[in-house]
């Protein structure tokens, strides 16, 4: 029989934080972190508002404890800073003690630091030396500068399948310890804003002047968001075995591509609703066992319609409490699925629900609307948290509470 999988730590920062107390803190408050970017040198500056970190790097540099120095782009950084916070919760000091493996997920690498260059590298008359940044680039440096800072020295993997890079990260851990390869795996991923993605989604026209706002009528695109964050799953012997504390299972997942595509899923949402049937049915829970969906809500005018209909394929008439945490963050590209993985443990432990903001106006196309204020004292037993992405990559996880 497979090992079931338990999530022992974790750790994050993102707009509303810079750790797992301080998130839950904001979203309780109902405190969003968007607003415009102190860090990123575009025409876009007061335009378009983004989820940014409220730390400069060299506060970054600082926070991890590293030395400032060339090569630790800022995509590196956060991922320390929520790798830190996620081993110190797991009691875990020295990775290397058990054999460890590493999932990381990224989307932009290090493009903040290489866009930077870009100029001087396309001017033949331009004198310096360049390589360090552009050997940035790669989503597997800030992979291997966490494993090489952390000690990471067993597997070690780098995954990008856009927006559903980190979800499928712990897919991929959580596979590893039920084949037996591996006891205790840290995946998640690390994400920072960049002027490329601005620039990508906006011309895409995917981008609001306003805030976000997930499942209304009036929704106009997203908004941008940088973060990261890690989850240490651990086998069900293992975590017994060395007396961990078990926070929540990743009971059932499933990654459903309906090709459909290139960037646009499903108007009748194919794939996410493969993906939610399928990851449901792996945790062995019901549809009437699920008390709260973390949707993927990008508010985007296709996402949104997707993703409603196959809400409402799946549960009918019953669709559960639903709520998009991107007007929060804003939408962390492939950071978002450990990030809101995270905050769905948050809602098991802590029975809460959280509010879908801005939103004012229900959507034509759906019969069906987001929870709106703050719910707490519920109970929450089982969250399925969406994360879909360019390509049909459609995941979806179901985080269950732990009763022994």
């Amino acid at each position: 029989m497979a090992e079931r999988v338990f999530i022992t730590g974790m750790g994050m920062v993102t707009a509303i934080g810079d750790n797992v107390a301080e998130n839950l803190q904001h979203l309780r408050q109902q405190k969003s972190g968007l607003g415009f970017t102190d860090y990123i040198d575009t025409i876009y500056k007061q335009v378009l508002p983004v989820g940014e970190i409220k730390l400069s790097n060299k506060a970054l540099f600082d926070k991890t404890g590293i030395p400032v120095q060339h090569g630790f782009t800022r995509t590196t950084l956060l991922g320390l800073a929520a790798m830190q916070e996620a081993l110190q919760q797991a009691g875990i000091s020295d990775v290397s003690a058990t054999p460890t493996g590493f999932i990381n997920a990224s989307t932009v690498g290090g493009m903040c630091d290489t866009e930077k260059v870009y100029f001087d590298l396309i001017n033949p008359d331009k004198e310096g030396d360049f390589i360090q940044s552009i050997n940035t680039l790669d989503c597997a440096d800030c992979t291997q500068r966490i494993a090489d800072t952390i000690g990471f020295h067993d597997h070690i993997a780098t995954i990008s399948t856009a927006c559903s890079s980190s979800a499928n990260a712990l897919m991929f851990g959580a596979r590893m310890i039920k084949h037996g390869m591996y006891q205790r795996m840290v995946c998640g991923g690390t994400e920072a804003l960049t002027r490329f993605t601005l620039n990508g989604f906006n011309s895409l026209k995917n981008v609001d002047k306003q805030f976000c706002r997930p499942f209304d009528n009036q929704r106009t695109g997203l908004n941008l968001g940088e973060g990261a964050a890690y989850l240490v799953l651990e086998s069900e012997s293992f975590a017994r075995a060395n007396n961990s504390t078990i926070l929540a299972e990743l009971s059932g997942y499933c990654n459903a591509n309906e090709a459909f595509h290139p960037t646009s899923p499903s108007p009748e949402g194919d794939g996410a609703y493969a993906a939610m049937k399928n990851a449901l049915a792996m945790s062995g829970r019901s549809l009437e066992e699920v008390q709260y969906v973390n949707v993927h809500g990008t508010a985007t005018l296709n996402n949104d319609v997707s993703e409603g209909r196959a809400l409402e394929r799946l549960f009918g008439t019953k669709v559960p409490p639903f709520s998009s945490t991107k007007p929060f963050t804003g939408h962390t590209l492939a950071a978002a699925g450990a990030i809101e993985a995270i905050y769905s443990v948050l809602a098991i432990q802590n029975g809460i629900i959280f509010p879908n903001l801005n939103f004012s106006e229900k959507m034509e196309e759906l019969s069906i609307i987001p929870v709106m204020e703050l719910k707490e004292g519920v109970l929450i037993k089982n969250v399925i948290s969406n994360s879909f992405g360019f390509g049909g990559n459609n995941a979806s996880l179901v985080l269950s509470k732990y009763e022994g």
